[in-house]
């Protein structure tokens, strides 16, 4: 009989890693605080009591070298997962991410290959404030030659990370502590192909299409619980992988509904809610429009640190579905 246990987000990462030491010796894990749960939560625990302080190997703070050493190493015949417990301190490590994985393959046509996960916690709320609360998911899917996923559910937090670790590619694997309690059934691995995997409608609608990706897409379901008691039928999205950008499934979505609301957890400009609406407006004629498209984004502003600010700051699934029903107003 098929096992299937219910676990929640967080040990959904732990399982795939625990999947990839076991299965796949060329795998090993780097990174400041990953032998600790206050970093990386429980998405980790006791890895390096499992699997041994040899492969699960706790790094100084030292961004730039975890990240150059790890590119080094996959370079060598490793496949190492590199640990950012904050998003926002892998820029540190950008001229390695950006100037040398991501063009490794291009640059000597295509006999290198950088077989490294970057993995990059997205960490918000709690008044953080503005230098520990960024996404930062547009910036890394701009750049060709890196691939970027964003998993929302409970499988894709294990899947995602395992396919990850066996693409031939670099790859930034970003996810999201508030989605940490979710919780959900999950089967036995089943590894997938990185290259084939598509954006995977949530849930069926009719009347409107809501594309997001992460933490946003746990939103768009709830806001489309709220717009159903309105009779509102919202069909949800969630994009899964950032780059390459497979644009096919919202576009079916939005010639069926006539209408498009991208919800992002990044900032309005040069975003990924923009991205979406272009995408997807290259492939639809303007006559299927039954309204314009619409951009769900955080303020143009850095994160603030007050409480108070923050419930302004940070969108949710009631201020979201109010925002749609705009839509329908003759």
């Amino acid at each position: 009989m098929t096992e299937i246990r219910k676990i929640n987000y967080g040990q959904a990462i732990r399982e795939g890693y625990a999947y990839l030491l076991a299965n796949y010796p060329e795998v090993f894990v780097m990174g400041q605080g990953v032998w600790s749960p206050w970093y990386a939560g429980n998405s980790m625990l006791e890895l390096e009591k499992e699997f041994g302080k040899e492969r699960v190997i706790d790094t100084p703070v030292s961004e730039a070298a975890v990240t150059g050493a790890a590119i080094g190493a996959s370079l060598c015949g490793y496949r190492p997962i590199v640990l950012h417990p904050r998003v926002d301190f892998m820029i540190l490590g950008m001229d390695a991410i950006v100037n040398q994985a991501a063009k490794w393959s291009h640059m000597l046509g295509g006999q290198a290959h950088p077989a490294v996960t970057f993995r990059a916690v997205v960490n918000r709320g709690g008044q953080q404030g503005a230098q520990h609360s960024q996404a930062l998911h547009s910036w890394f899917a701009h750049i060709p030659g890196l691939r970027v996923v964003m998993p929302s559910t409970v499988i894709d937090a294990r899947d995602l990370l395992i396919a990850a670790a066996l693409s031939n590619d670099p790859v930034v694997y970003i996810d999201d502590r508030w989605l940490y309690d979710q919780t959900a059934e999950l089967p036995p691995v089943e590894p997938m192909d990185l290259r084939v995997i598509k954006p995977k409608v949530m849930r069926s609608g009719s009347d409107i299409t809501l594309v997001s990706c992460s933490y946003s897409t746990k939103l768009a379901l709830e806001a489309a619980e709220l717009l159903e008691s309105d009779g509102i039928s919202a069909e949800v999205i969630d994009l899964r992988v950032l780059n390459p950008i497979d644009h096919s499934v919202a576009v079916n979505s939005v010639q069926k509904t006539g209408r498009l609301i991208a919800i992002d957890g990044g900032w309005t400009n040069c975003g990924m809610a923009a991205e979406i609406i272009a995408g997807v407006s290259e492939a639809i004629r303007p006559s299927a429009w039954k309204n314009p498209p619409m951009r769900i984004t955080l303020p143009d502003a850095p994160a603030p640190t007050s409480g108070e600010l923050e419930k302004i700051y940070y969108t949710d699934a009631t201020r979201i579905a109010t925002k749609i029903r705009t839509q329908f107003i003759a």
